[in-house]
């Protein structure tokens, strides 16, 4: 499939900020050093994976991340250090095919606890262009990126199935503490439906649809929500546009109504900044939630997805 995500019906935002998950009982720490507390130990990808071990785990989990606030999580590599992490660690949640060298580490080690979110969802092929009327632009078909993509916590919905199978991982490898995981893992996700009920409401009825992004993180979204998600770059971040693809996306803004180019928080916004000027565009953040920085708008995962859905509906022109 192509990524191109259709944009946001404009409804109600009152009630998203009640969404913010209160602040976990749980022991979290990037860096830190895993194993050998005790409590359950889990060593984490990247933020959303820990995010999630916090808010199922509770006050009987010890989380680990081994991508640090501000780092990009595409580019980790991982250390002799956080390799022994993982080793000491009861369990290990990553999302595979996100960061290689995560994947290689976790397949050589030995921790019986082995939690693939990659698993507990279904995966789809996006490109450069995702959602609503991608067949339309075929004619760039040749330059599309594409593969499976694994942004799956952009979408509450998928996200609230990978949380159901974390929280039954958790019951299994720590069964003294099922009952806890089961009542955090229902919150979470009753939390998640109403997030994904916010989304619904307030992206129903905008003048445009379709919203131009530096890289192809939000497809699962605009699919959701009858968006179309047009990307200057495909899966990768750091990747670079060609010059056709940049001149198909300013002759798309001009038909389609786009008003702003998105950027994120933890790459570089030159090159969103760059076809917005081109295109007399606005920019504007819509962050892929990939770490939680002095930069990000919101101190946690349904804060940002609060601000995320303020700009998308801004961006997007509620009626």
């Amino acid at each position: 499939m192509n990524v191109r995500r259709r944009l946001i019906p404009g409804a109600a935002l009152a009630g998203i900020t009640s969404l913010t998950l209160a602040a976990t009982s749980a022991c979290s720490s990037a860096g830190a050093t895993a194993g050998n507390t005790a409590k359950f130990d889990v060593v984490a990808s990247f933020y959303p994976m820990a995010f999630l071990a916090e808010q199922i785990g509770g006050k009987y989990v010890h989380v680990t991340s081994l991508t640090e606030p501000g780092q990009e999580p595409h580019d980790l590599e991982i250390s002799a250090r956080q390799t022994a992490q993982l080793q000491e660690s009861d369990a290990v949640l990553y999302l595979k095919n996100l960061q290689p060298s995560v994947d290689d580490a976790v397949a050589q080690s030995e921790i019986k606890t082995k939690i693939d979110a990659a698993s507990l969802t279904a995966l789809e092929e996006h490109g450069n262009e995702v959602g609503g009327h991608a067949a339309e632009h075929d004619d760039h078909e040749g330059e599309e990126e594409s593969g499976k993509d694994p942004h799956i916590w952009l979408d509450p919905v998928k996200y609230a199935e990978v949380a159901q199978g974390v929280g039954k991982a958790f019951e299994k490898a720590d069964p003294d503490h099922a009952d806890a995981y089961r009542k955090n893992t229902a919150a979470l996700v009753a939390k998640l439906d109403a997030l994904n009920t916010q989304f619904a409401e307030g992206l129903k009825n905008t003048k445009s649809k379709v919203f131009i992004t530096t890289h192809a993180a939000f497809g699962y979204l605009a699919e959701r929500y009858g968006l179309t998600e047009e990307a200057i770059n495909g899966l990768d971040p750091e990747s670079e546009p060609s010059a056709a693809r940049v001149k198909d996306l300013e002759k798309m803004a001009r038909a389609d109504g786009v008003s702003t180019v998105f950027y994120e928080t933890l790459v570089s916004d030159k090159t969103a900044k760059t076809v917005a000027k081109d295109a007399n565009l606005k920019t504007d953040v819509l962050d892929p939630i990939e770490g939680i920085t002095a930069k990000s708008r919101g101190d946690d995962y349904f804060q940002v997805m609060e601000s995320n859905l303020k700009a998308l509906r801004t961006a997007l022109g509620t009626k």
